[in-house]
Order: structure tokens, then sequence, then C-alpha cells
């Protein structure tokens, strides 16, 4: 057995022992984007540092903790607080939740993040949904041992981010009054922020928003066979477009100053995957 998969296994045996929930619908939450967790009845919360071998959130607005609950009924795990590639994580490491959701039994993983706007046309707080990614960070979380259990040797990505689950958000958030963007999103390793030479680069190339994540969890993701969503909240646009220096501090303002919409949206997602599960399309 492979070392991640070593730690993957004990990871998953202690999440098992203090919760027994069987979701079917896992979320992923970005930086400062963890109001939706106030929605949940919350049945079980194992922070990170209790777990075995599991990485821990060193980043501010990322709470660190799988919490387990219900939202209107619907069993649900969430990841409040995700590692990144900048920390010193290997990408398999990053994507460890994924595999450890799919265990329990997730069908369908929604991934948020917050990113900057590259797209002339977006602002400052857009909701942008992804409808594929440009993996710009030198790695692949598939990279090493394949993992059998979860997938092939070589995965299929030609629909990583599902499209009837992407047409039929679109439709909820518009018949909802929710502005929803769309766009590809390219993942820069980070952590810092991209140089305007960079970005004038990666718009030419077709992203629409950049950020350091989301993408080693969509992938490890189509490798176990889940459905994906991916949400970008655009917190502020890109090194270059606006005269002004970036800081994190503004991706927490920015986040917090549209929670509300956010989780609005994230609670259209986690009902709509829900319907979709129960009644699937023939």
């Amino acid at each position: 057995m492979s070392t991640i998969n070593h730690r993957i296994e004990n990871a998953f045996a202690y999440i098992r022992s203090q919760s027994k929930s069987a979701p079917k619908i896992g979320l992923i939450l970005g930086s400062g984007l963890g109001e939706f967790i106030s929605k949940l009845d919350t049945t079980a919360r194992i922070q990170y540092q209790e777990i075995p071998g599991f990485p821990i959130s060193t980043v501010e607005g990322h709470e660190g903790a799988f919490v387990f609950g219900d939202y209107e009924g619907i069993p649900m795990v969430v990841q409040s607080g995700r590692f990144h590639y900048y920390e010193g994580y290997t990408q398999q490491e990053v994507a460890m939740p994924v595999r450890i959701m799919k265990k329990l039994g997730v069908e369908a993983l929604v991934i948020t993040n917050a990113a900057g706007g590259i797209n002339l046309a977006f602002s400052e707080g857009a909701l942008m949904l992804i409808t594929d990614h440009i993996n710009y960070s030198g790695d692949n979380p598939l990279r090493g041992a394949n993992l059998d259990e979860f997938g092939p040797r070589f995965p299929d990505v030609s629909d990583i981010y599902t499209k009837d689950l992407r047409l039929q958000l679109k439709d909820s958030a518009e018949q909802s009054g929710i502005a929803l963007d769309e766009g590809i999103y390219i993942m820069n390793s980070g952590p810092s922020f991209e140089t305007a030479a960079e970005i004038r680069f990666f718009r030419a190339i077709g992203a629409d928003a950049v950020g350091m994540s989301t993408v080693p969890e969509a992938l490890t993701a189509a490798h176990c066979g889940m459905k994906v969503v991916g949400i970008s909240c655009i917190t502020n646009m890109a090194t270059g477009i606006l005269e002004k220096k970036l800081d994190h501090k503004e991706v927490i303002a920015t986040t917090g100053r549209v929670k509300d919409e956010f989780s609005k949206l994230i609670c259209l997602a986690i009902k709509m995957i829900h319907a979709h599960n129960c009644h699937p399309k023939s």
C-alpha cells in the first residue's frame, strides 16, 4: 500500500469512527466562504488536527474541519477550509479530503474558491461558474502510483465540471435573480500573486479567472468518478487590470461582502444536485 493510500485509510477510519453519516454531496469552501456552514443542521465537526496523518489548514479564512450535517434534509459533508499546494503540501495531500469523501459515499462535489478576475467584463464580487480549467501549477495530483481503488491510470476529464449540472445551476440562478457569470479557471502555484505579464499571458490562452486551488481537487474528483460543480468568487481584479496592489485582506473583505449571495447560490447548487441524483435524466 502506498504511503498516501495508507494515510487516506487511517484518516477515513478515524472520521468514520466519529460520524456514521452517509453523505452523497460534498462541499469544499474556499477562503472566507464559510457562511454556508451556519445553514447546516450539524451532526459532527471533526477538526483536522484530530485526524491521524492529515494536513492542517494554515491560511487565514480557512477553519480547518470536516463538518457533517443536513441541509433541508439533505445529508452532506463540508470541507471547511482547504489545503494549498503553496503551503508545502503535495497535490496528493491537497486532494486527500476528496478521496475520503469518495469513501464516505459522496457522488457529487461542489468546489468553491476565491479568485482574481482576468476577464475584463468581470467585477469584484462577481460569481463565476467554472466551465473548464487550465492547470498551470506544474504538477498533478494523479502523478505517481495510480490508486486503482479510486479510478483508472488515465481518467477522462473532457467533462470535468459536469455540463448537465452547470446548465441546471445556471438556470436556477437566473430564476432566483442571482447573477452568475461563466468562465475558465487557471491555477497558478502561488503563494505570490501573479505578475502583470503572467495575467496578459493567461488572458491570451483563454483564462477568465486565476487562483491557487481547485484544480487538484477537481482532477481527483474526476478520477474518483464524481460529478463536479465549480464556483469562483471574483474577489479582486488580477494584477495590471487596476492600478493597485493586491492583498489577501482584500480577498477576505470581498467574500464577506458577497457572503449572502454566495450562500444562496450554494444552497441552490445543493438542492439542484440532490434533485438531479434522485431524479436523473434518462
